[in-house]
């Protein structure tokens, strides 16, 4: 039998981490983090990380594991979900994945083989990092759509599913294909190891956006612009955890180049964008089923537990 897991998916300020932590005391979960940004310590404010205290309701992994000027990949979140998933299992409860960082997610529901070093291809971690520099040097160079132009000549499977208009994807199947010999489109595996329930959660347009502005003031005002000033005494603009949305924002305004107050309005524009990039990848990329308990909690929080009940009960 495969392991059952649960994910919690959709975007950021829709409500996934009280949900978790709802299903997690019913079901008896333990709660991973799915979050490319909560794995860093003293990033409290800015990655929406739950408190202490509701940490010590249900077990919660993957938070605060890394310093600010370490790197965290996908092969690595895939590596500790699969042990944290058998450990969880083993103790006779459910996982439950909660996070909004799709990549990471369909790595470990697909199995894909994301490569590199720890892959066993031979390729160090400096040595992957040096290969994503150099692409990020010939995006610089070249622009986003030649660079996806080379992609396609190498790998024309991979580039028809990657858009132009999403460099990031485009960098990091040249990275896989270089580093280990195969073809980006060949990176997956044949069987899923996991029977896995995606609970998608999303609600009307107009309150996510309000949602999404109104967190990002309460961020501010719970002293956002202190945890971003201490980040970058830590690191510079360019270190993996001084990008994430929330922190970016802040160093054209260490630099003088922006109010305050824009930064929170560009924190606000980012944050609206992601989110729509969020639903977008779930919709596309993952098995996912909808629900929306913020505007028909009535209906969906019932139907919810009824799917939940019949997947629990179902055996793979």
């Amino acid at each position: 039998m495969k392991p059952k897991i649960l994910a919690i998916v959709g975007p950021t300020a829709v409500g996934k981490s009280d949900l978790s932590l709802q299903l997690a005391q019913k079901y008896h979960g333990e709660i991973i983090s799915g979050d490319a940004l909560q794995i860093y310590r003293q990033l409290d404010i800015g990655t929406a990380k739950v408190d202490q205290a509701t940490q010590q309701l249900v077990p919660h992994h993957l938070i605060d594991i890394r310093n600010v000027d370490q790197n965290y990949s996908a092969f690595q979140f895939q590596q500790d979900a699969q042990r944290l998933i058998a450990e969880i299992t083993a103790r006779g409860h459910l996982p439950i994945i909660a996070g909004g960082t799709g990549f990471y997610l369909r790595g470990l529901l697909e199995n894909l083989a994301l490569g590199g070093a720890v892959a066993g291809t031979g390729t160090s971690q400096a040595d992957q990092i040096a290969l994503r520099e150099k692409w990020q040097v010939k995006l610089d160079q070249v622009g986003a759509a030649a660079l996806w132009q080379e992609l396609a000549a190498i790998d024309p499977a991979a580039a028809a599913k990657i858009p132009q208009n999403n460099p990031r994807r485009v960098m990091r199947a040249l990275t896989v294909i270089t580093e280990t010999g195969q073809l980006f489109s060949q990176q997956v595996q044949a069987q899923p190891q996991y029977d896995a329930f995606v609970l998608g959660l999303n609600c009307p347009r107009p309150l996510l956006y309000q949602r999404i502005n109104l967190r990002v003031t309460q961020m501010m005002n719970a002293g956002l612009l202190a945890e971003a000033k201490w980040l970058a005494s830590q690191v510079p603009a360019s270190a993996q955890a001084a990008k994430g949305i929330g922190y970016r924002e802040f160093y054209p305004y260490f630099a003088g180049e922006r109010t305050l107050a824009e930064v929170a309005e560009q924190i606000q524009i980012d944050s609206r964008h992601y989110a729509k990039r969020q639903l977008t990848y779930f919709r596309h990329q993952l098995p996912t089923r909808w629900y929306d308990i913020l505007t028909q909690a009535d209906t969906d929080l019932p139907r919810i537990s009824s799917d939940l009940a019949d997947w629990l009960k179902k055996v793979n």
